[in-house]
């Protein structure tokens, strides 16, 4: 006979001991750029943590601009507990207070020595160059040959087919501008060679300013868009798509873009956070973001599994040779001055 009273016991406890189980997945909020970065990591690289560290890691997507007003709004209570941002912009971050160092790990070690950040307060983990991208179904149907300098911009023949992401809130576009006024005589200390030339050069080719890359996949279909700032990685990813687009290095050098992640300081979940960090820097997870979302590894270790991802790697590394570094403590001095001024006189 069965024993009521004993079995409702152990179903209590079953209940009970299930509840606690679930009661003790964590959950994460990581704050990185939407689109492939976002599709990236969920899909490929945090599933194995997830699984080994019973967490939920959701991600809060915005451009590196966005995520850094949403950690600097909640500095004293906050809501993310690590963030990817542009090199620049992290380290406005750093300087803010926002992040904590970075606990040693065998994956930091292993990093390019440019990735990381003063004092390990962050770490690149995705390395790429902005330079040049153009339509190349357009070209073709034009007969036009493929740019080769930054001030291909300014050439007549491309009246209303550049697209040109704001300066003021993308990294891209302010790469794009810094590397115009160099050429014209400037340096991030002096920029004004480059707001006296651009709207009368740049500026009358522009089709339209815009504050992310998201509308190019969409203009490049439409023909809309003949030619733009963006990185070889956005550019594979659009091949990957179908759309015809393709990046060409520009003779005065693409500027060097990396991604770098951080620990957000006095997070909720510091150990966890900080365990999530090291795992991104590790040549396994940054080898699954580079097959699944062509994301190139900081990590001097990490393989291409593939021969198209080595391949990549290898054409990576040649455009890096003529890559440029800005001086970003001078950038970030002068940022909202240039902002107002680029709001006022380009995007008027």
């Amino acid at each position: 006979m069965i024993d009521v009273r004993a079995a409702l016991g152990s179903a209590l406890l079953f209940v009970l001991g299930t509840a606690s189980v679930h009661a003790e997945t964590r959950t994460l909020y990581v704050g990185m750029n939407g689109g492939n970065f976002e599709r990236t990591y969920t899909q490929a690289v945090f599933p194995d943590f997830e699984k080994a560290n019973d967490v939920k890691i959701v991600v809060v997507p915005g451009t590196s601009s966005e995520i850094l007003a949403k950690a600097l709004a909640a500095k004293d209570k906050p809501q993310m507990h690590v963030m990817f941002l542009d090199d620049g912009v992290m380290i406005r971050a750093a300087g803010l207070g926002l992040c904590e160092k970075l606990k040693p790990s065998e994956g930091l070690a292993q990093l390019e020595p440019f990735a990381r950040l003063k004092d390990d307060i962050a770490a690149g983990i995705d390395i790429g160059m902005t330079g040049l991208a153009y339509n190349k179904k357009l070209f073709d149907e034009k007969g036009w040959p493929a740019p080769t300098s930054w001030l291909d911009l300014a050439d007549p023949k491309y009246k209303d087919k550049v697209v040109f992401q704001s300066a003021s809130v993308s990294t891209f576009g302010l790469h794009a501008f810094l590397m115009f006024n160099r050429i014209n005589g400037g340096s991030e200390a002096n920029v004004e060679p480059g707001f006296k030339a651009f709207s009368d050069t740049i500026g009358k080719n522009v089709l339209e300013y815009i504050p992310n890359s998201a509308k190019i996949s969409e203009m490049v279909q439409t023909g809309e868009a003949a030619i733009f700032p963006l990185t070889p990685t956005a550019v594979s990813n659009l091949k990957e798509k179908g759309i015809p687009a393709e990046y060409a290095q520009p003779r005065e050098g693409s500027v060097v873009l990396m991604v770098a992640e951080c620990v957000i300081a006095n997070n909720p979940d510091a150990e966890l956070a900080q365990k999530l960090a090291a795992y991104l820097l590790s040549p396994e997870a940054q080898a699954k973001a580079l097959a699944a979302g062509n994301i190139v590894p900081s990590n001097t270790t990490a393989k291409a599994t593939t021969p198209a991802a080595e391949q990549k790697l290898a054409t990576f590394h040649t455009y890096m040779k003529s890559a440029i570094t800005l001086d970003w403590d001078v950038i970030n001095a002068k940022r909202p001055e240039w902002n107002t001024r680029w709001n006022r006189m380009i995007e008027r």
